[in-house]
């Protein structure tokens, strides 16, 4: 049996109290006012060396107030307006942070499920080895699900401001904040329906873990293993068609939410797209390090080679998703669809554009030569820049809908996301400590103890020999 060590699970509570220490700072010290914003403003305008710029603009608005009262008045207003535009913004910011952190790890606990649940009901001989490590990872989906039923709530009760057409007078024709659009929409954007769907996703996703990881023990002593076997494959089962639904419907409700006037056919896709190369890699770099300090001994450098080659194969079929979605919006060129990326890419220029590069060209370049996915270093490399892009991937679906171009990666985003990595690695290896690190009831086990994978290059020199 594995046995959790003190250093581990000192250094991944170090990180929980490190980052909620952040994230507890971040919401003290956000801004409470309006002339807290401007004072924010004003030292961003002289942080950019527009100190010079803003005396000017100050006299030239002197001399508009003696000449043209109205004016002025009509300035000041503006500045209000902006002030509390860069307020709410701001209040938004350490919400928005945790928001991201959140649901980049439920995600990514949420696709290793499925890709378990996926190993079961296809059969697959060459993972069994690698269950208890998906199983451990997948324990992640209590305390990730409890986060965000969380902000699911705090949203609920509008404590936070993340949902735009959740405010005010959205809905209702006769205020100032009607939207049209929204209230088109309202058959499916409404609390009630928003909160109860929520609740019943993250339900499910946790039933479901609960059996497979109490069917899967019980195959170790069962004296029917078949029998036991077959409940977790129709558990399975099911849990792939509520998946399949609930994932994309919560890509709808959690994320394009965000941007209620935005709209993709193809968005749940991508988001699944995303959140799966990303749990593929989780699940790689924890059979890396636990088979490096000898835990997993059956696990050979053809099971490494297998993730990394599903990590390569997802890389391309985001890219392929990431430009279908791009440039069907930049070729019809329609107003509605074409301001999401607007946003995206004139305040977001650095992030959009390297992440691009991180999920697609470096993975391409990285993974495509077939005996560096055996290497257990380089996949490491790989996986690195990977979970970095794909992060920022999240980052970027979620920061511009919430706090606008009054976006950085500070103390709110650190926290977070020092938190969440903490909370994995201590639930994960926690996890994996209950139970045997090998699955001995499932009947494909000797397949997988002795898998090696088949490379045409390697067996024709053999055949030449």
């Amino acid at each position: 049996m594995y046995q959790f060590s003190g250093k581990l699970k000192t250094f991944s509570i170090a990180l929980m109290i490190i980052g909620a220490l952040g994230v507890g700072y971040s919401f003290l010290t956000a801004p409470k006012t309006i002339e807290d914003a401007k004072e924010i403003i004003a030292n961003q305008h002289d942080a950019h060396g527009a100190a010079a710029d803003h005396g000017a603009t100050k006299k030239a608005a002197h001399a508009t107030k003696d000449a043209h009262g109205k004016d002025a008045k009509a300035d000041a207003h503006s500045g209000d307006e902006h002030a509390e535009h860069v307020l709410h913004a701001l209040k938004n910011k350490p919400w928005a942070a945790s928001y991201v952190a959140i649901f980049f790890f439920l995600g990514v606990t949420l696709l290793v499920m499925a890709f378990y649940a996926a190993q079961r009901v296809a059969q697959a001989g060459w993972s069994i080895v690698l269950f208890r490590v998906m199983e451990a990872i997948s324990a992640n989906i209590v305390p990730a699900s409890i986060l965000m039923f969380v902000m699911v709530m705090t949203s609920f009760g509008h404590l936070n401001h993340l949902f735009t057409w959740m405010g005010e007078g959205v809905f209702d024709p006769q205020s100032p904040n009607y939207d049209a659009i929204v209230d088109g929409k309202k058959w499916w954007l409404n609390v009630p329906g928003w909160t109860i769907r929520s609740i019943i996703y993250l339900i499910g996703w946790n039933v479901y873990r609960h059996f497979a990881r109490k069917f899967s023990i019980a195959e170790d002593t069962a004296n029917d293993n078949n029998k036991t076997y077959k409940k977790n494959y129709h558990a399975s089962v099911i849990f792939l068609v509520f998946f399949m639904i609930t994932e994309s419907m919560m890509s709808w409700d959690w994320i394009m939410g965000l941007d209620p006037h935005w709209f993709s056919t193809l968005f749940g896709w991508y988001v699944l797209a995303t959140l799966l190369v990303s749990a593929l890699t989780v699940i790689a770099f924890v059979t890396i390090y636990l088979r490096s300090k000898g835990h997993l001994p059956f696990v050979n450098d053809s099971h490494i080679h297998d993730l990394a080659k599903f990590m390569f194969g997802f890389s391309v079929f985001w890219t392929y998703l990431w430009f279908a979605q791009f440039m069907l919006i930049w070729y019809a060129d329609m107003s509605e669809e074409t301001v999401y990326f607007i946003a995206r890419f004139n305040d977001y220029k650095l992030p959009f554009l390297s992440m691009v590069v991180m999920n697609f060209v470096f993975p391409i370049l990285l993974l495509i030569n077939s005996d560096f996915k055996s290497k257990p270093w380089f996949v490491v490399i790989g996986g690195l820049v990977i979970l970095a892009g794909h992060y920022i991937d999240v980052f970027v679906m979620v920061m511009p809908a919430t706090v606008g171009d009054q976006w950085s990666f500070g103390i709110p985003e650190l926290g977070a996301l020092l938190f969440c990595i903490g909370m994995f690695i201590f639930v994960t290896f926690r996890a994996f400590s209950k139970a045997a690190p090998l699955a001995k009831g499932n009947p494909f086990l000797h397949e997988s103890e002795h898998f090696h994978y088949y490379n045409i290059e390697h067996e024709g020199e053999e055949n030449h020999h």
